[in-house]
């Protein structure tokens, strides 16, 4: 007998606008819960600091000033009931630098929010949520797969709400 794999669920969500990048984030800020990591992908410009930047405003339940971490790597913000770390990891040069933010810790006790994913090599977590944004006529699309058990059902009904 031969096992086999079946594929992991995705989904795929058309973003028209940047008000609907914020729409998405809102939404996972709502679905989202300590232990949960969200890797965006996607190539500079796309809108990972935009959507991250809406969660986190999102999940404050405020306007926050929300800086890009590229500079600082990490930023952290205390959200009712969690922290939400969110990392920019397009400067590190070795996945073993990813360790010394501390983010290894924080995969288990917060919202993790990850630009750059492909620089942690082998230390992602094995239930994150992948979340890529590319380009689409005049807007993008937001493709996401993976995540918790029914993470992405739930996003999907929030959605459709």
């Amino acid at each position: 007998m031969v096992a086999t794999m079946s594929p992991k669920p995705s989904l795929a969500l058309p973003l028209a606008s940047e008000e609907e990048t914020a729409r998405l984030g809102a939404v996972l800020a709502r679905v989202l819960r300590p232990g949960d990591a969200v890797l965006l992908a996607g190539p500079i410009g796309a809108g990972k600091t935009h959507l991250a930047r809406s969660l986190i405003r999102a999940a404050l339940g405020r306007e926050e000033e929300v800086p890009s971490p590229t500079f600082t790597l990490v930023q952290t913000y205390e959200a009712p009931g969690h922290e939400i770390w969110h990392a920019d990891l397009y400067r590190l040069t070795h996945p073993d630098e990813v360790l010394e933010l501390g983010l290894e810790a924080a995969f288990a006790s917060a919202v993790c929010l990850v630009e750059w994913p492909d620089r942690m090599a082998g230390l992602t977590p094995p239930d994150a949520l992948h979340l890529t944004l590319e380009a689409a006529g005049e807007g993008r699309v937001a493709r996401l797969a993976g995540g918790r058990p029914g993470l992405l059902a739930e996003v999907e009904r929030r959605w459709n709400e």
